[in-house]
């Protein structure tokens, strides 16, 4: 395989975690009769560029289908952070009624509204009709449809600039990540703004975040590879934050090569220096990653079975994707955790990919009463604590797999 920006031969093995379904590939009932695609879990490192890269198996359209179960309005964390957002860029650009706003990869709309609220121009550009659906029926303005240079181009025929365009969480789902970027450089008006969240491989590598690799995430990214695509597609980095979220996200702020506008911050300069002082530039930085999460699948199945053996109650809240690429790394099964609730009606009634455990509504967790409530999105622990604080009525205790294992009182 060639890498996905630079076509490099790929010789450097990050990650190989078998093969398993598609993590959003959330089963019905009916589904459960008939079988499922399994597709190998291989990540790897281009020695030249240095993206991170999953191994090319599994088709964009597969996995973002119509059926796409991932709604990020119901996490009142991400929708405090999604305002927060709104009123930071709204301050810093002085975005006002006439500005508009293009956000890619929509999703339920949650972000997006925020800016509608404020009667600033929005338009979303979402190709799953699930969550388009449910962002069309909020009022926003929807091109369901994959964002690259052909629709950036098509758009901009339509008399379409953007003041700002928004990229959560998208950066690492797009196989082509050069037509993905060039689009932004085209629909971007001269003195436009971009900016970009994407989970931080820095953390990954460091805190041994595996599961939050999975097929939908095709690349694994770093300010060094971000930079290096950026340059090559008309973008330059300007400003760079470090955020709480997802275990450690970067969001970047991007501009037109040719606009010179903002200035390169200092905060650039340091993560540069810190990515360069922990090695990412050389392979000895991802070499200890496939033992780090062999270390955390095996910590984890021997409390299940421990928990088994002790006659304990085990369920999961969060039917994460990165529930799913731990679950199916270790080869857990209902004998090992019972169900899954979970808030999203959207996924109640279904089962986890590849395990097949049920999801079941948060009432169920106060129906059994299980001894251990495994948290599954371990970077939402906070929040899900205080939101199943009654776990304590029975002497119940949370549990998280991942950096290493913790058994939290409830």
């Amino acid at each position: 395989m060639k890498c996905r920006h630079c076509g490099e031969p790929l010789t450097e093995t990050l990650v190989d975690l078998g093969s398993a379904p598609p993590s959003n590939a959330y089963l019905t009932a009916q589904k459960l009769k008939q079988p499922e695609k399994w597709v190998p879990l291989r990540v790897l490192v281009c020695g030249h560029c240095r993206l991170v890269q999953t191994e090319d198996f599994a088709d964009a359209g597969e996995l973002f289908d119509a059926e796409y179960a991932y709604f990020s309005g119901f996490s009142t964390s991400w929708l405090a952070h999604c305002e927060r957002y709104a009123d930071a860029m709204q301050a810093r650009f002085g975005l006002r009624e006439g500005s508009c706003i293009v956000e890619v990869a929509t999703n339920d709309g949650s972000l997006l509204s925020f800016f509608r609220d404020r009667h600033i121009r929005s338009l979303g550009i979402e190709p799953t009709a699930s969550t388009a659906a449910v962002a069309r029926s909020r009022g926003l303005d929807i091109v369901e449809a994959f964002f690259g240079a052909t629709l950036a181009a098509s758009l901009v025929g339509r008399g379409v600039r953007a003041n700002l365009m928004v990229a959560n969480n998208v950066l690492a789902h797009v196989p082509d990540i050069n037509d993905f970027v060039a689009g932004f450089t085209t629909l971007l008006a001269d003195q436009g703004v971009a900016t970009f969240e994407f989970p931080h491989l820095l953390n990954l590598v460091r805190k041994h975040q595996f599961d939050t690799i999975y097929h939908e995430h095709y690349s694994y990214l770093s300010l060094l590879a971000v930079e290096r695509i950026f340059s090559a597609n008309g973008l330059v980095v300007f400003d760079v934050e470090e955020l709480p979220t997802h275990g450690g996200s970067l969001r970047v702020f991007a501009q037109r090569a040719a606009s010179g506008r903002h200035a390169v911050t200092a905060a650039v300069e340091r993560l540069r220096a810190v990515e360069a002082d922990a090695g990412m530039d050389t392979p000895a930085f991802y070499r200890d990653f496939q033992a780090a999460a062999e270390s955390v699948k095996d910590d984890f199945l021997r409390f299940l079975l421990q928990a088994r053996q002790d006659r304990k109650t085990v369920a999961a809240y969060g039917a994460a994707a990165k529930g799913n690429t731990l679950i199916n790394f270790a080869g857990i099964r209902q004998d090992l955790i019972a169900f899954v609730a979970d808030r999203n009606p959207y996924k109640q009634g279904r089962f986890l990919p590849g395990s097949r455990i049920p999801i079941v509504s948060e009432e169920r967790l106060r129906e059994v009463r299980p001894d251990y409530v495994v948290l599954l999105p371990w970077n939402l622990r906070d929040e899900l604590v205080g939101q199943l604080a009654y776990v304590a009525d029975w002497g119940g205790c949370f549990v998280t797999a991942v950096p290493s294992l913790q058994v939290h009182n409830s």
